[in-house]
């Protein structure tokens, strides 16, 4: 077991003297987290949608005012004359808005949809438009019912009674269907398990080959280690480094971009310890089987590229087609990421990802025990 723990100590030794590896351990990973995270956000609480909205006040009176306030409070996001047109639906609040009110007579909010906007999204708008009407008609007959007429009525008083706390609350959220992942909770598994898998291959795979060219892999077996040691103490040595780059991530994602991770985080990392287990057979495995060093690393890039696009790590699997979802299934990107979704999005236990880890335990024996039934020095 110590020769072992030797072999994998010493590799990791020869990686971190490669300054130039730096680059591809930390700062690109980093880089396309940053991006990605800002580029894969969704428009707020993925499970909260709150579509976007064009509104036109011709009233520059007070009810105006207060009623895009509380169409923000009532979840819709106002859009700004600059990003008016990318707003799904559209209001018009008449000139005479606040004076219709004020002489108790009705007044009429225009809501218009746009060509080609999205059905759920105008549903959505209409309830909430819905609710914004009942919340403001609320106040205006409990401050009516104080002072007795429309025309007394005021910005001040207003204001005032619609500060006091409500004696009835209501919470309302969406259940059942899952939020599909975004933002900097997608980003950072997806690049995490794209750049580990990637990371590890070459490494891995260039390692050999270059030992295999300098003659070292012929004086270990002149030492008494047996072909099952020797892999075994690769595979280790891969994995420290897989552990090192996992540490890096999994702080800058809790500390610097807020990732929620909560509870979960022994399992988070006990999914990407048995995942860079994966990557490491699978880069010892390469490296034994590809004997052209020139070779390597473009088979490398290629392979882990061609599993994180079909694996989940550039785009949410939930907005694909079915037979991108099955296919997913069949490469091990593919369950990390469905496990690591079902821990950071989902905010699932252990338990929910036991089959993942399952499957992915299968694929690392099954690339074990091809990379020594092919290792050669």
């Amino acid at each position: 077991m110590n020769k072992l723990f030797t072999l994998g100590h010493n590799d990791l030794r020869v990686f971190l003297k490669n300054r130039s590896a730096y680059i591809w351990l930390f700062v690109v990973p980093m880089a396309f987290v940053y991006f990605m995270g800002f580029a894969a956000r969704g428009p707020g609480d993925p499970a909260n949608h709150r579509p976007t909205v064009a509104i036109e006040n011709l009233d520059t009176n007070f009810l105006g005012r207060i009623f895009l306030e509380e169409l923000g409070a009532q979840g819709l996001a106002v859009a700004n004359p600059t990003n008016a047109q990318s707003a799904t639906q559209a209001l018009r609040i008449p000139a005479d808005f606040t004076a219709l009110v004020l002489q108790g007579q009705p007044a009429k909010i225009n809501f218009s949809q746009r060509r080609g906007s999205a059905e759920a999204d105008g549903a959505l708008i209409e309830l909430r438009l819905l609710r914004t009407l009942v919340a403001i008609n609320s106040h205006l007959l409990e401050v009516i019912g104080t002072q007795g007429s429309p025309a007394k009525l005021d910005e001040a008083a207003l204001r005032a009674r619609m500060r006091v706390p409500d004696p009835v609350s209501l919470k309302a959220y969406f259940a059942g269907r899952q939020p599909v992942p975004s933002g900097f909770n997608f980003s950072l598994p997806g690049n995490l398990v794209m750049y580990l898998m990637m990371n590890l291959l070459i490494f891995g795979g260039n390692l050999l080959a270059a030992e295999r060219r300098n003659g070292v892999l012929k004086r270990l077996a002149c030492h008494p280690l047996s072909r099952l040691q020797i892999v075994l103490g690769k595979i280790y040595g891969l994995m420290l480094l897989g552990i090192i780059q996992i540490a890096f991530f999994l702080t800058v994602g809790v500390l610097g971009l807020h990732v929620n991770l909560g509870a979960n985080l022994p399992a988070v990392a006990l999914t990407l310890l048995v995942y860079a287990w994966v990557a490491g057979s699978l880069g010892v495995l390469i490296g034994s089987l590809v004997t052209a060093e020139d070779r390597i690393t473009g088979l490398c890039v290629l392979a882990s590229l061609l599993m994180a696009a079909l694996g989940g790590c550039w785009w949410p699997l939930e907005i694909g087609p079915k037979i991108g979802q099955n296919i997913a299934l069949c490469l091990p990107s593919g369950w990390a990421m469905l496990a690591l979704h079902q821990l950071i999005s989902f905010g699932s236990g252990l338990e929910a990802v036991l089959l993942p880890l399952a499957v992915l335990l299968g694929f690392g024996a099954v690339f074990n025990c091809l990379a020594i039934r092919f290792f050669r020095s």
